[in-house]
């Protein structure tokens, strides 16, 4: 799509320019009050700040104990507050800021790398090494980002620094120069695509801002004119991995990491080659991906949430408003639209992309002035990923089919997620906080990870395998305006050990009514039926009780029991309170029938 077009282009490139306003000019009219005040305010307590030490032992960490949290913790300070600087320097003008700001660009340039320790090795799933080595970089997504921010305050406040320090900029333009665009052009990372490897959100998110940081540094036309094409080619080979309907099978979460960096990059190419762009905005895959978001917000903050992605994050913001408007979905827009007007952090004091925080900065005055309209909701279905989505005026429901080899897998064929009143009635635990355990070979002994821990039956203790083979088979989905049904087989997703020869579920919305699920099985092993849930569960006989949210009634079952779960991680405590619930249901025979209400 991308790669194919750069022969026929022979226009001129021009510069990016990350602060451009909603008329096409930079900063020419003073910011709203509320802006002004939130950016001083943010600003003079970075300043006021002492900027993070970082230690040999806290990049080792990763490698002696698996933390990654309390290194990365320190990292990623150093740019919000480098963020908070200068924006607030570049809103107010006084130059009090300045001082500070060069303190901290000195003092990311001082870093030996870029890269997380998580992320510190030459090749996809390679050795990590301990220590970064300055003489040989490692581009990883946060390496990148790096580079895009310190280029971002570069052509925000190149000439005060200038005026206080001539040394300051050439400073941080060499170590842009030796870190990113070097070894970009240089060396292959994996992530940038080769024949079939299957990429995931870091193709387009590094891509994005390889071409932030090359387009809006003054740079050589050459070494623009050598990286285009390779980054062309990387958004080609993330693309090659999305089915036409759109859908992130990452999950939620990196939608905004994959889809939406995927809109970041197009919208700097649209810039500085709009010749070259402008057709693909109303591409259909390019306009499904945008909407994916849409069919996977419930409701308030809350998503339905396959893969390592939580129930609750944060609201929809500028950047997907911008992505609507570019695709020309009035649903995105409206989305988007009515979670900046509701979200006391729309201008997303906690993200280090300052790209990401310009545009918020610049484009949230004129969105709020927009007459906000509700998004519309409908069923959907993602045959890509094997997604099937149903409404109806109280329910919400998610049946997810696929494989378990998915990028960010949990084992879930089949698993349901549901909500009622835009409350998590049967839920999707989400992920816990990133170790090194997480993305090693021992990911699937994580509890969250597991088949047993989704609403999925087991077979004598037995649970789903990870791996594209183990996969749903003969997925149907029907939605009519009574019921919508979503039947799919989830026997292949289990290894031999279950011995189960079928296990046929079928879930139905009885719209304005219940929602049904039927599970069928054949096999030699007793099944037990787990289901995740929010409120804890009273058992009457074959009646589960929910609070005062919804009743389970059960049909097929043996005697069901409870087991609370502790929540202590903090990234689930983001979405879920201190305790949460198994509801255990054993088959009483071959099938199993749950109606809830």
């Amino acid at each position: 799509m991308f790669a194919g077009r750069i022969a026929d282009f022979k226009g001129p490139l021009r510069d990016f320019r990350p602060d451009r306003m909603p008329d096409g000019d930079g900063l020419s009219r003073p910011l709203p009050d509320w802006i002004d005040d939130a950016l001083r305010t943010a600003g003079e307590a970075a300043a006021a700040d002492t900027w993070p030490q970082i230690r040999a032992f806290d990049y080792r960490e990763y490698g002696i104990n698996g933390n990654r949290s309390r290194f990365e913790t320190l990292y990623f300070r150093r740019r919000l507050m480098l963020n908070d600087l200068v924006l607030a320097e570049w809103a107010e003008g006084s130059g009090r800021f300045l001082d500070a700001i060069i303190d901290g660009l000195i003092l990311i340039c001082e870093e030996s790398g870029w890269q997380l320790p998580a992320h510190n090795a030459y090749e996809r799933g390679g050795k990590r090494h301990s220590l970064p080595d300055p003489d040989d970089p490692v581009i990883d997504l946060f390496a990148a980002e790096t580079a895009a921010i310190l280029a971002t305050t570069l052509h925000l406040l190149r000439a005060k620094l200038d005026a206080i320090d001539p040394a300051v900029v050439p400073r941080v333009e060499q170590e842009i120069d030796r870190r990113i665009f070097k070894p970009y052009l240089v060396r292959h990372f994996w992530w940038m695509g080769q024949g079939d490897e299957r990429m995931n959100n870091w193709t387009a998110w590094i891509t994005q801002n390889v071409l932030l940081s090359a387009f809006t540094l003054p740079t050589s036309l050459p070494l623009r004119r050598a990286i285009l094409p390779k980054a062309l080619q990387s958004l080609d080979a993330f693309l090659k991995d999305y089915a036409e309907d759109g859908a992130c099978e990452e999950g939620v979460v990196y939608y905004r990491h994959a889809g939406l960096c995927l809109f970041g990059a197009m919208a700097i190419l649209d810039q500085v080659a709009p010749d070259l762009v402008a057709p693909l905005w109303q591409e259909p895959k390019i306009r499904n991906i945008a909407e994916f978001i849409c069919h996977m917000h419930v409701g308030g903050d809350y998503y339905f949430n396959f893969a390592d992605s939580s129930a609750v994050v944060p609201p929809c913001g500028v950047r997907e408003f911008l992505f609507g408007q570019a695709v020309q979905s009035q649903s995105l827009m409206d989305l988007a639209a009515s979670h900046i007007e509701r979200d006391a952090n729309r201008l997303m004091p906690s993200e280090w992309n300052l790209w990401y925080r310009l545009q918020a900065v610049l484009w949230a005055p004129d969105i709020l002035k927009r007459k906000v309209t509700a998004p519309a909701r409908s069923d959907h279905c993602f045959p890509g990923i094997g997604l099937a989505i149903a409404r109806d005026e109280h329910f919400a429901l998610a049946v997810k089919g696929g494989h378990n080899g998915e990028s960010h897998n949990h084992n879930d064929v089949g698993s349901v997620i549901l909500y009622k009143d835009a409350k998590p009635l049967l839920i999707d635990v989400g992920v816990e906080t990133y170790t090194a355990k997480t993305f090693s070979p021992r990911r699937y002994e994580i509890w969250t990870m597991q088949s047993a821990y989704h609403n999925l039956p087991t077979f004598d203790g037995v649970m789903q395998c990870d791996g594209d083979h183990f996969r749903a088979g003969g997925m149907e989905v029907r939605f009519e305006p009574e019921i919508a049904e979503i039947a799919l087989e989830i026997a292949g997703a289990y290894r031999a050990e279950a011995r189960l020869r079928r296990y046929r579920r079928t879930v139905r919305l009885l719209r304005g009514r219940a929602v049904e699920i039927h599970d069928q099985y054949d096999g030699d092993r007793p099944a037990t039926l787990s289901l995740m849930t929010l409120a804890e569960p009273e058992i009457e006989g074959s009646l589960i009780r929910l609070g005062q949210l919804a009743d389970i009634r059960v049909e097929g079952a043996g005697a069901i029991s409870v087991e609370p779960l502790d929540i202590v991680d903090p990234r689930l405590q983001q979405s879920w309170p201190e305790r949460i619930y198994r509801l255990l249901v054993p088959f009483g025979g071959s099938a199993l029938t749950l109606s809830i209400i």
